[in-house]
């Protein structure tokens, strides 16, 4: 909380209200008269008063041994980078299930029900894990990983040492609370620390024990770095603790520039709102605020339908099940291993673009990927049509073709899934906001895994892929070349400006930006 005397230093002048004005240099501005220097400079003292009072006992108990650089991007692209090997996580897991499936059908010798359950279990878990985030969020952005990173590191051991069916289930099962927890956790912790131009990018015997365990990698390297990262500084300025707040902002951003004051001003002023509201609403109030104020209905909903584009297109059930497919296609049990290894890649080296070039080219644009992966399940689907055996090396080729087309514009969309929600929701209601669309992401991701035997059997794998996840990716490309509102370069809190406009005066601003690249 404020204490009193923080609050005499930090009091906003309220009568002047913040305007966004963008100019070629996206600066902003608060208001002709509002002293920009003088009112940041009340916080550079409140700053230099908490580290005064700072000591290692301070460190040790917000776990933190605090770096400092000349250059402030380098603590950026450190929080960026050690943040991402959270996101790996998910990814590992997606990548290598398939290819330890191979081993873990000769070792526990599972049915098919059973096998399905394997691999569902992990986008389930996750969205219990997601429903966590919330709760857990009152201790902080960053602790909320850590807790994540422990909880990962026990469930990679027990995959690795399951002796039966039962604790692999245990296994999967709590790999995916960490998983949610960490998916949701991270874009958040990203979303409130990175400037706003900078934050779109950031088979042996027994060997599926092996791929299981290997995970851990990922989890440990994420635990360590924690250690040096810092609390997300709007969480700390919402918890009033503006002097921690600064020290942590002004290591992540030069502060000597006249655009990341005015941030941090406009940062503070946000928090104060905030704590006024929350001063007079329940907690109960601030989730029904979510559906009922317009501004947070509008961006659950463009939240909920990035999340659901991403994940009905199928892509966790053919990662889950990669190898399986494979076989199906003509591939020998040990190419299909192989083949699933390249799929993988694929998707891997799709995010290179995304972080590349995300941020240049903006959200919409890059949202245009659903096009790509369309062709790509379109060539998996006719790869399934050519006959095996007359055709094989056709059948394989078109197959892999569309594959690594799926799986690498698939990488490059993947990028805006976390980006997009995380930065959308007020920081009022952000841990509520990426709670539904972190546990809604894990749950289409356990129906899509669980069902897709049946569907497959339903449909065939042609009408499977083609008319049913393909089918989803041309709708959506539609909903989002309409409806999707443009984020780059803005703040968080230049981005609450966008949401409060009503939906269809977004949807003709789209419009009208549609004819006019088209010259109509």
């Amino acid at each position: 909380m404020f204490t009193t005397e923080s609050n005499e230093k930090v009091q906003v002048v309220r009568e002047e209200k913040v305007q966004f004005e963008h100019d070629e240099d996206s600066s902003m501005e608060l208001g002709a008269n509002f002293d920009v220097d003088a009112e940041f400079e009340k916080f550079a003292e409140i700053g230099a008063q908490e580290k005064q009072q700072h000591s290692f006992f301070t460190n040790l108990k917000n776990m933190e041994f605090p770096l400092d650089f000349e250059n402030k991007m380098v603590m950026v692209w450190l929080l960026g980078g050690f943040a991402a090997a959270g996101g790996m996580l998910s990814g590992v897991d997606q990548s290598i299930i398939s290819s330890a499936a191979l081993g873990i059908k000769d070792d526990l010798a599972p049915s098919s029900s059973e096998n399905s359950l394997i691999s569902a279990l992990v986008p389930l878990g996750a969205v219990a894990g997601s429903l966590s985030i919330t709760p857990l969020s009152k201790f902080g952005r960053k602790k909320l990983l850590l807790i994540s990173c422990f909880i990962y590191t026990v469930a990679g051991l027990v995959c690795a040492l399951a002796p039966n069916i039962g604790a692999l289930y245990a296994g999967r099962f709590l790999l995916g609370i960490g998983i949610g927890q960490e998916g949701g956790g991270v874009g958040v912790y990203i979303a409130e620390s990175v400037p706003s131009d900078k934050r779109g990018r950031i088979v042996i015997d027994h060997g599926w024990r092996l791929m299981l365990g290997s995970s851990l990698i990922w989890s440990t390297i994420l635990l360590i770095g924690l250690f040096f990262l810092p609390e997300s500084p709007r969480f700390l300025a919402a918890k009033g603790k503006i002097g921690e707040s600064f020290n942590v902002f002004s290591r992540l951003r030069d502060i000597n520039q006249r655009e990341y004051k005015v941030e941090f001003i406009q940062l503070v002023q946000a928090a104060e709102k905030e704590k006024e509201i929350r001063s007079t609403h329940s907690k109960a109030k601030a989730w029904t605020e979510l559906f009922t104020v317009p501004r947070n209905r509008r961006a659950l909903i463009y939240g909920v339908m990035m999340i659901s584009l991403g994940q009905l297109t199928g892509i966790n059930a053919v990662m889950y099940y990669l190898s399986d497919l494979m076989g199906q296609i003509g591939f020998s049990p040990k190419n299909s291993v192989f083949m699933s290894v390249v799929g993988g890649a694929a998707l891997m080296f799709g995010t290179i673009p995304g972080v590349l070039f995300m941020d240049r080219f903006g959200r919409r644009v890059w949202s245009y990927n659903l096009i790509g992966f369309l062709v790509g399940l379109i060539l998996v689907g006719v790869g399934y049509l050519i006959p095996l055996d007359t055709h094989l090396a056709a059948a394989e080729g078109v197959y892999l073709t569309g594959l690594i087309v799926y799986m690498g514009f698939f990488g490059s969309y993947a990028c805006l899934t976390w980006v997009v929600p995380s930065e959308s929701f007020n920081i009022g209601t952000r841990s509520q906001g990426m709670t539904i669309c972190s546990a809604c992401l894990y749950l289409w991701a356990f129906v899509v895994t669980y069902n897709f035997n049946r569907m497959k059997v339903a449909m065939t794998y042609t009408g499977l892929t083609i008319g049913f996840y393909g089918g989803i990716a041309f709708l959506g490309f539609f909903y989002q070349l309409f409806f999707m509102p443009e984020t780059r370069n803005k703040t968080l809190e230049e981005i609450d400006e966008i949401f409060e406009k009503p939906t269809m005066q977004l949807a003709k601003e789209n419009i009208r930006g549609v004819k006019k690249f088209w010259g109509f």
